[in-house]
Order: C-alpha cells, then structure tokens, then sequence
C-alpha cells in the first residue's frame, strides 16, 4: 500500500509471492545466467560470493551466477541499464538519482538501513583544518555521485558553503587515498571499508560524518526487465541478503576474517568498518525513499543533473 505522504507518480510493485506460487505450478524455468554486478566494498554480496550460497540456493531454479566486479557504483548502474547486468549490489543512495537522471528502468530490490558515520569527510592527522567551514577555497577529494558526493555537498550547505566554494577533485578511492597521502587534496571525502583503513593506516581525522546530515541508505537494484521475468530469483538474493546481513552483525570476527583478504586491510580495520554499517536489509518501501528527493534536488540545484529528478518514479520490489 502507497504511504499517503509518499505518493508515487509511476510505481510499478514487483510481488514475489504470486510469481513464486504461479512458477510452482509449471515447469522448470529456461537456463539462465544471473549476472551480478558488485564493488569490493559490497559487503554482503562479497560474503554470498565467498560463501558460495547463491550458487546453491539459485541452482534449483536452473540458474548459475556471473560475477562482475566494478570500481564504483555509477558504471556498475549504467551496466544495467543497458543490460549487460541483471542485479547490482548495493549502491550509496545517490548513485540511482543520476540513473534515473539517464532514464534508467532500474526495480528497487532492497535497502540497508542508515549506516550515517560509515562515510565521513577527514583530513591528514596535522592538517590545521578544524570544521566544514574550513574547507573554503580548499581542494577536496570525493568519488563523483558517490554517497560521498552528498555528504560534501550537504556538510558544506550545514556551512553556509556550496561546492562552488571549494575546488572538486573527483577521485576513485584508490586514487583519492594516494591523493590524500602525498597531500595533493586537502582533504577526502569516503566510505567504509576505504574509511577506516584510512583512519588507522595514515591517520586521518574526521571533520564531519553523516550524522545528522546523511544517513547513507544503500540500494541493492535491478534491470527492470530482469525483476519482471525473474521474480524468483529476486526472492532468493533477497533472502540471502538479508541472512548474511544478520550472520555479518552476529559473527564479526568471522566476517572479518572473511573479507579482510577481499579487501586488502587487516582484521581490526575490518572490524572497525562493520561496525558502522547496519547491514539491516529490509524491502524499499515509498516512505524509506524520502531522503533520495533531497538528494536529487540537491544534485540538481548544483547543476549536476541533467534534468529534475522525481525520486519516487521508481518500480519496487515486494519480497515475499
């Protein structure tokens, strides 16, 4: 049922239960390849993959799994939406806004809950800046409509600022950390798991996280046309999601032992970054989307988007 305060103009509710109940009745489904798109800092779709369970749960179904992997969220959707993907693990809640700014058909599978001081601004451990308001005529590093880009951008609203008040450098976080390091930024703007490593290996001080100005949803998405056939398999990966979301908060030193080889770092800055991160995933629903028109309008007024953007022009997916 649509939020009263959260209309939708176009929404389209992909139901899994009335599919997955209709699909007992026939034969097995056609071979498929589920193509799944993911960062090394897909946390929980990290951990499936090195677990192997989807290749498990989904071999019932006659499908097998490709995994793709990307270096940040914006080429991991545009993959999508020209269908060179069927699914993508989770993306910061501003990567959608510029898709849906390309006229991206893109199905909402699922949402982390807000993990706000997962992502933060920081500066080196004896850099003389002291607040947001500092950054003025500085050069700041940030991954281009990363969560990131957000944060930086509202930080500096908090400050009376604009990023017209700074000078951008977009950067990949491994080229935003070699940036930082030799000093060719002022400062940095990043996630977890790149955050904490950033925190305990060069020293990084925090100025500002997202409390209390972005609380940093993350989207787990797919091809529209894909959540339409396959209903079923958008059932099992959310499951899946949602129980190593659960094994992840309940088994941290497992976890981390886990994704520490993944992701290059050493257990306690794994720990450190798990720490932050809810992992709670939970269906998207109209009212979770609030904070994604702030986002567009604010991508907007910088000029950033092509066009305006309704946040809540989406198709959802009802899991079971």
């Amino acid at each position: 049922m649509t939020h009263p305060n959260f209309p939708l103009r176009r929404r389209t509710v992909l139901a899994a239960a009335p599919l997955l109940a209709a699909g007992a009745a026939r034969s097995r489904p056609a071979p498929a390849t589920v193509r799944i798109g993911y960062q090394k800092s897909s946390t929980l779709t990290v951990v499936l993959k090195a677990q192997g369970v989807l290749e498990r749960r989904l071999a019932p179904l006659n499908a097998e799994v490709a995994w793709h992997e990307f270096t940040s969220g914006l080429p991991l959707l545009e993959a999508l939406n020209l269908d060179n993907l069927d699914f993508s693990a989770d993306v910061a809640d501003t990567v959608p806004v510029f898709a849906q700014a390309a006229g991206a058909q893109l199905t909402f599978v699922a949402q982390e809950a807000p993990s706000p001081s997962a992502q933060a601004i920081v500066v080196s451990a004896d850099s003389p800046l002291r607040g947001v308001a500092a950054l003025k005529g500085r050069t700041v590093g940030f991954a281009k409509a990363a969560g990131a880009h957000y944060l930086l951008i509202a930080a500096l609203a908090q400050a009376g600022l604009s990023l017209q008040d700074i000078t951008p450098a977009y950067l990949t976080p491994a080229d935003g950390r070699a940036a930082f390091e030799r000093g060719a930024i002022d400062a940095w703007v990043v996630w977890d798991p790149f955050l904490a490593a950033a925190q305990r290996q060069s020293g990084a001080r925090v100025l500002a996280d997202g409390t209390g100005i972005a609380s940093y949803q993350r989207y787990y998405l797919a091809g529209t046309r894909f959540a339409r056939a396959r209903a079923d398999v958008l059932q099992v990966l959310y499951d899946e999601l949602a129980r190593a979301g659960r094994w992840v908060k309940a088994n941290p030193d497992a976890a981390a032992a886990l994704l520490a080889p993944v992701w290059g770092v050493d257990l306690p800055t794994v720990l450190q970054a798990n720490g932050r991160r809810s992992y709670a995933v939970r269906a998207a629903v109209p009212q979770g989307l609030a904070e994604q028109q702030k986002i567009a309008d604010a991508f907007f007024a910088e000029k950033l988007l092509p066009r305006r953007v309704d946040a809540l022009d989406v198709s959802l997916f009802q899991p079971a």
